[in-house]
């Protein structure tokens, strides 16, 4: 066997397929013919490793209840001893449909109705989604935007202030960081440890984008911690590394006896017990198999980030796309356009006719900020581009008049 999945210029027509990223747009009050840049998938094939093994289980033909074996853990085990040097034990793991649902399960776990949980704003809109929903009370420790470095850090004082004064005892942490790109420094991760060690805080860790860190290695939190591992929920999914996330498998770490056994009791408590059975046979083949894959789409999206942050210093130099350390979706500032956040919507949408992620659904600090999404063919992502730059030319040419 070999790896046949690598050609990422090849355009997929995905339209007609029920996809939500292309065939939802009027649903979701867009025009038609809007160019999706927006939900964080990839516009190209899976690994044909991964094609192989499903199109096996097609062949069978039969979908009974399925659960994991030891060749499953072996190869979850393997991946991020190999690129993480995280070592996870079989009994640490609780496999839930997605980290979006794992969440919800931690509020109602390690929280009761009315208490504050704390996030850091601008972040996955999920993350104040599940707190607001479940009754508890949202706290943000907002990420601060540093120009020197074009990149954005914590404030670790009013971080503790916050933990401190509200009693909150369990922390939602986006790492690598969406949507502001950040792949968190040692030592960075190190005082949140710290901190979150003062106040007995339990840390639910999202990692989901660690496979796609740029310029340094991701560092999984928990594989720092040292004696307060016990304290930290590991949230992982193949979905975003191998572009399945359709499948809805996700693999939740937790060391600690008494942690696992609370979280696990909210599973219970939720009716869920097996996960589909064909997102277990991909996540199984994704890890010990699509090495090659992976390898060749992140030089690719690499690619594609170096392209459109020279696209916009040359043509649209009022954009500031903050530095892309990790994940494949660009966070660009467009405040230089002066435009409030209706406007730049509009703009967005009936003008260059993309339908992007706009900056405000990630909370505060988001005001004025677009997400856009590389994870496609550079010629997509050249069109997205050229749009854009001709709906802010045609605007900016009325504005004069």
């Amino acid at each position: 066997m070999f790896e046949r999945n690598l050609d990422f210029d090849k355009i997929i027509e995905r339209r007609n397929t029920d996809s939500l990223k292309y065939d939802f747009a009027v649903k979701r009050h867009r025009p038609a013919d809007v160019l999706p840049l927006w939900v964080a998938e990839m516009d190209f094939r899976i690994s044909s490793y991964i094609q192989d093994a499903l199109v096996k289980q097609v062949e069978h033909g039969i979908y009974g209840y399925t659960d994991t074996l030891d060749d499953y853990y072996e190869s979850v085990h393997g991946w991020f001893l190999r690129h993480h040097n995280f070592d996870i034990k079989e009994e640490w793991i609780i496999k839930t449909p997605g980290i979006v649902y794992a969440l919800g399960m931690a509020v109602q776990a390690y929280t009761n109705v009315g208490e504050a949980v704390i996030i850091q704003q601008p972040v996955y809109y999920p993350f104040s989604e599940v707190v607001r929903y479940n009754g508890r009370r949202l706290l943000s420790n907002n990420l601060v935007y540093d120009p020197v470095n074009n990149r954005y850090v914590i404030d670790f004082v009013d971080f503790e202030q916050k933990v401190e004064s509200e009693n909150v005892k369990l922390f939602l942490f986006c790492s690598p960081h969406n949507p502001v790109g950040r792949a968190w420094d040692k030592e960075e991760l190190a005082q949140l440890l710290e901190i979150c060690r003062r106040h007995g805080v339990i840390i639910f860790s999202d990692e989901i984008h660690c496979d796609f860190v740029w310029e340094k290695k991701h560092i999984v939190l928990a594989s720092i911690a040292q004696d307060y591992q016990d304290h930290i929920i590991t949230a992982t999914s193949p979905s975003k590394t191998f572009n399945i996330p359709g499948l809805q498998v996700s693999n939740i770490i937790i060391p600690g006896t008494e942690l696992r056994k609370v979280f696990q009791n909210a599973v219970n408590a939720s009716g869920y017990s097996q996960l589909n059975a064909v997102g277990l046979i991909a996540t199984k083949a994704a890890y010990a198999y699509a090495e090659e894959w992976h390898a060749a789409v992140s030089e690719y999206i690499r690619s594609n980030i170096a392209f459109m942050r020279a696209y916009l210093k040359e043509y649209l130099p009022m954009l500031n796309m903050v530095e892309v350390e990790a994940t494949y979706l660009p966070w660009v500032d467009c405040s230089g356009l002066g435009l409030s956040d209706r406007q730049l919507d509009e703009l967005i949408i009936k003008e260059a006719h993309l339908w992007l992620d706009p900056g405000h659904i990630f909370g505060e600090g988001g005001h004025g900020y677009q997400r856009f999404n590389a994870a496609c063919p550079k010629s997509v992502l050249l069109q997205a581009l050229s749009q854009l730059r001709e709906a802010i030319e045609k605007t900016e040419a009325g504005n004069e008049k």
